[in-house]
């Protein structure tokens, strides 16, 4: 044991473990043990400077503002996130960060998550690749990195209370398979909780995630910490292995530690351990500390620039439309291109060191822009004078270039998407402007999938993202062909909503978020059940041709190679996927196994290697709790998309007794794979249980595990609270700032055990009690008991 515990009052290691402030650790002088500082950062540091907050309201030193995770994934470049990691460590440790909280690594189960801008994917095979990619660069600096949200953050909507049941399954092969990779191949030293409930417990809490797994199976020794005011019971968590509660409680969960020890719910030994967890994770990162700056904004503004280069996505290029020849007359149009979409909104807002806009990128090359108009009014209703302009401009030019894409109002933390759709008032210029004949080139933002039906209406689609502070740049260089795209998709593009098999039931509203999909998730729903798509997972156009040969299969080792066949040099994301086609259990059509970035000079030929790893073939068996391996023929698939397969060859694997389970005369829906309509009885023995209460007790006494937006079912005081924090988003909205409206969302789904939390005790628990009980429309007694609890704390 660290003798530094040793030395410690009770009081003094119960304090180490909650948060000094919003973003620091306690120090104890009298020991030498400095404060330790945790921000936020999955795409770029977030050390706020003056006032703290959660959400990004206040304004944060500048850094470098990267791609955000769903466009930098599209990447498909291991190597290029180990070496943005590696940049965001170095500003980590030069802003004295000892924590970066990052990456985010939730699995994208539903287009319409609105924090599906900081994740990197719907298959966990590439998130956990790519996060630990991540995390190797970040941690090369001394700094910790720390994935989140574990586990099963698969909404915003009532994350702080919502109840994601999920089978063992999924939940071993698809929500926590990323996590694993990303601590035991990427060596990250922190883990974030999440909010929510997993299968009735809160994920904090939750013996079977954190001592089962991540502890006992997965051999973590790092540190775990709550997302900012996710502590639900701070005893109750820190016995699961949740040891340090952020931010500052203002001492009460301190105090109630202490009392646990002295009462013997708890043995001081376990504060001990936990304490000497932090001091472990304080003594790895110290070091890095106060060493000062080693690199320069520029260096780290170009690394930017070329990681979303790689990133950005050919999805249309009719006619070879693209590139633009030299000196072509184009019109610049959408408000896009003047004031860029470069990141998400909520907790991971980054303040660039400098911020490139594609209209002025696009005067800087040698093309011969007639003009910009907006088009559109980027939040509000239609325009009809701005499309007249946008028309009149477009006339004057041989290709119109068209920013398009999601604005900070719709895709954001704190609030899921209501629809897939572009907003109306933007497809109503698109339609305006093909009136002109002229060929139109759309260039997206935003981190999320959309539905593209008037994708015919375009000659050539590039989805640039949330490409980050450089990202303006990366759209004119690949517009004019100085950069050949290689992105591809993380995600399945659907034709419509309504085909994704959670769009009956996602978002959870009350008490539940049933998973009834199970693992078919994304392509592995889209390809199981032979669903058309807009684009597949893993689809990306290039400026040049790729071909595939000589697949050798040896052992656990899988070779070929990709030839450039066309005229100019590219960049090829090959992709592995296995497939098994006489299983006896069901299973997805095919699993993404292995993937390459290939860079190849015209004419050039590699050869690939992937190894495979141990679970390559393995499904989870929850008869057994392991993972077990089905024996027979498998094929392995090498392709260019999930639906573009080159190459193909079969293997046998040994022969293994399994359990009877997953089997079609128990589980026909999901062996059919129609994962949209599973009834409750094949669910329920999925989950070896009945499913969970999904709606609130509307006519319940409130309790403080309830959240605020439930006072609306009460009349009285509850009522008033819940119809004043709407109307003030309300007046957010008619002031102009659909942003900070959306963050009053955050209010209405937190618990009311968090306001003692965040207003750091200034609100006392038997305050609380009192609020409670008025609340609950006993407005005169309660407010006495408010009044008697305020007097008492003084």
């Amino acid at each position: 044991m660290d003798t530094r515990v040793q030395q410690m009052t009770l009081e003094e290691k119960a304090s180490m473990l909650s948060g000094a402030n919003f973003w620091n650790t306690k120090d104890i002088p009298r020991l030498g043990i400095p404060a330790m500082m945790l921000t936020d950062g999955p795409h770029g540091l977030r050390k706020q400077g003056g006032a703290s907050d959660h959400l990004g309201l206040n304004k944060s030193i500048p850094a470098t503002c990267f791609p955000t995770a769903a466009t930098l994934a599209c990447s498909w470049d291991a190597d290029l996130l180990e070496r943005v990691g590696t940049a965001l460590g170095k500003e980590a440790a030069a802003n004295d960060v000892n924590v970066i909280l990052g990456p985010g690594l939730n699995l994208k189960r539903n287009p319409l998550c609105g924090r599906n801008f900081e994740y990197f994917s719907e298959d966990p095979y590439l998130s956990g690749k790519l996060a630990a990619a991540l995390i190797r660069g970040i941690q090369a600096n001394g700094v910790s990195a720390c994935p989140k949200h574990f586990a099963v953050n698969s909404q915003e909507t009532r994350r702080m209370t919502i109840d994601e049941v999920v089978d063992d399954r999924a939940l071993r092969e698809l929500y926590l398979e990323g996590f694993r990779m990303a601590l035991q191949e990427g060596g990250a030293k922190t883990l974030m909780t999440s909010y929510n409930r997993v299968n009735g417990e809160y994920a904090n809490e939750n013996i079977h995630l954190l001592q089962n797994i991540l502890y006992g199976e997965w051999g973590y020794k790092g540190l775990v910490v709550t997302d900012w005011g996710g502590e639900n019971d701070r005893v109750q968590g820190l016995i699961a292995g949740n040891q340090l509660e952020m931010p500052f409680s203002g001492g009460l969960t301190e105090q109630e530690v202490v009392e646990a020890v002295r009462v013997g719910t708890i043995p001081e030994s376990l504060v001990d351990e936990s304490v000497a967890r932090l001091l472990w994770l304080l003594d790895e990162t110290q070091p890095a500390m106060g060493n000062g700056k080693h690199y320069t904004d520029n260096a780290h503004h170009a690394l930017a620039l070329e990681a979303t280069k790689q990133s950005i996505v050919l999805l249309k290029n009719d006619n070879d439309t693209l590139p633009l020849a030299n000196n072509a007359s184009v019109a610049v149009i959408g408000d896009f291109a003047q004031t860029p979409r470069y990141q998400g909104a909520g907790s991971s807002a980054v303040n660039p060191t400098q911020l490139d806009n594609a209209l002025s990128a696009l005067q800087a090359e040698n093309l011969r822009v007639v003009g910009f108009a907006p088009g559109f009014k980027r939040l509000g209703g239609a325009s009809r004078s701005r499309i007249r302009e946008a028309v009149n401009l477009a006339a004057q030019a041989d290709t119109i270039l068209l920013f398009l894409g999601l604005d900070e109002s719709i895709e954001t933390e704190g609030m899921d998407r209501n629809n897939m759709c572009l907003p109306a008032r933007q497809l109503s210029l698109l339609d305006a402007l093909r009136t002109t004949g002229k060929p139109i080139v759309v260039v997206l933002s935003g981190g999320a999938a959309i539905e593209m039906p008037w994708a015919v209406k375009a000659n050539a689609i590039l989805l640039g993202g949330l490409g980050g502070q450089a990202g303006a740049g990366a759209v004119a260089s690949i517009l004019t062909g100085r950069c050949n795209p290689s992105g591809k998709l993380t995600e399945t593009y659907p034709l419509a909503y309504a085909d994704v098999p959670t769009a009956g039931y996602y978002p959870g509203t009350e008490s539940v978020a049933a998973h009834r999909e199970s693992i078919f998730v994304g392509y592995r729903y889209f390809d199981s059940a032979g669903k058309a798509v807009a684009y597949p997972f893993g689809y990306g156009l290039s400026y040049t041709s790729f071909a595939y040969s000589g697949l050798i299969i040896d052992g656990n080792r899988v070779r070929f190679t990709v030839q450039n066949t066309g005229k100019s040099a590219g960049a090829e994301a090959a992709q592995l996927y296995i497939s098994k086609k006489d299983s006896a259990i069901f299973r997805a059509a095919q699993e993404l196994k292995g993937f390459a970035k290939i860079h190849l000079a015209p004419g050039e030929a590699k050869e690939v290697i992937v190894t495979l790893d141990d679970r390559a073939f393995s499904h989870y068996s929850i008869t057994a709790n392991e993972w077990l391996e089905e024996g027979g023929a498998y094929t392995i698939r090498i392709g260019a998309s999930s639906r573009d397969i080159r190459l193909e060859a079969t293997i046998e694997r040994a022969r293994q007794h399994l359990p009877d389970e997953y089997g079609q005369s128990e589980y026909p829906h999901y062996f059919a794979a129609r994962a949209a309509e599973i009834p409750d009885e094949e669910l329920e023995r999925l989950l070896g249980r009945t499913l969970p209460r999904a709606n609130w007790d509307k006519k319940a006494p409130l309790t403080l595990n309830d959240t605020i937006g439930q006072a609306q079912y009460k009349r009285g005081f509850g009522r008033l609270v819940y119809n004043g924090i709407r109307l003030f988003r309300w007046f957010l909205r008619v002031r102009g700032e659909p942003t900070k409206a959306n963050y009053v969302m955050f209010l209405i789904d937190l618990p009311f055990r968090s306001v003692t939390r965040f207003t750091r005790g200034r609100i006392s628990p038997d305050m609380m009690d009192g609020l409670m009980t008025m609340v609950n429309g006993k407005f005169w007694r309660g407010l006495g008991q408010y009044r008697k609890a305020k007097k008492a704390k003084g």
